[in-house]
């Protein structure tokens, strides 16, 4: 019995698709912890941008986004700049937002890619 209920319930676990990204939800996040340096749109503009050296990426240009994807996107939001040789100004954010809130900014950042 205990045998056949492991077994359901495995096969359940493997028929429930995972929770997809929430971008609406990921842009609220970003507002919260991303845009004072990142800027509302991720221009690399908000407004701590100014005193820093070097300045936030800049999401809304097709050069950022090169060779970039979202498993690299997560670990820079998740471990800092540093963790992938970038500068360390960009603070980790693992002790803050759970795994699937950076994914759900994850998505949101995918909708500030250049159309051209």
């Amino acid at each position: 019995m205990l045998r056949a209920l492991l077994t359901v319930a495995f096969v359940f676990a493997l028929a429930t698709p995972a929770l997809a990204a929430d971008a609406a939800e990921g842009a609220k996040s970003f507002a919260t912890f991303c845009s004072t340096c990142h800027g509302e749109k991720g221009a690399g503009d908000g407004v701590a941008a100014a005193g820093l050296d070097p300045k936030p990426a800049n999401f809304a240009t097709a050069e950022f986004w090169k060779g970039k994807d979202d498993a690299y996107l997560t670990k820079v939001i998740k471990e800092g700049g540093a963790a992938v040789g970038k500068s360390p100004l960009m603070a980790p954010w693992g002790g803050v937002l759970d795994d699937a809130k950076i994914a759900d900014v994850v998505a949101f950042m995918n909708t500030l890619k250049p159309t051209k």
